[in-house]
C-alpha cells in the first residue's frame, strides 16, 4: 500500500533551544507593566500640577509693578530703530548688477 499523506503531530524541531512563545510573552509582559508605570507617573504629575495655586488677582497687580518703564521703553526703542532699517532698506534703490562685468 503506498502511503501519499503522512501525518506529522509536530513541525517543531525537536533540540530547539530558543523559544519564541516565552519572549514573546515576556515582550508584551514588559509593554503593560511599563504602560502601568507610564500611567501612574502621568498621574502623579497630574496630581502635582493641579495642587499649585492659581494666582489671585492681586498677585497679578505686583508682577505687574515689578516691570520697570526704563525696561519697557529700551525694548520700544530698539524696534523703532528696526522700523527705520526696515523702511530705509524698502526705499533704497537695489543696485543693478551687470552681468558682463
Amino acid at each position: 500500500m503506498i502511503k501519499f499523506f503522512k501525518k506529522t503531530k509536530s513541525f517543531k524541531k525537536q533540540n530547539f533551544i530558543f523559544n519564541p512563545n516565552l519572549y514573546w510573552g515576556l515582550a508584551i509582559c514588559v509593554m503593560f507593566f511599563a504602560a502601568f508605570i507610564f500611567t501612574l507617573f502621568g498621574y502623579y504629575l497630574f496630581k502635582k500640577v493641579n495642587k499649585e495655586p492659581v494666582l489671585k488677582e492681586s498677585d497679578i497687580r505686583g508682577q505687574m509693578e515689578t516691570i520697570k518703564k526704563e525696561r519697557i521703553d529700551k525694548v520700544l526703542e530698539y524696534f523703532s530703530l528696526r522700523e527705520q532699517r526696515s523702511s530705509q532698506i524698502i526705499n533704497s534703490p537695489s543696485p543693478i548688477i551687470d552681468p558682463s562685468l
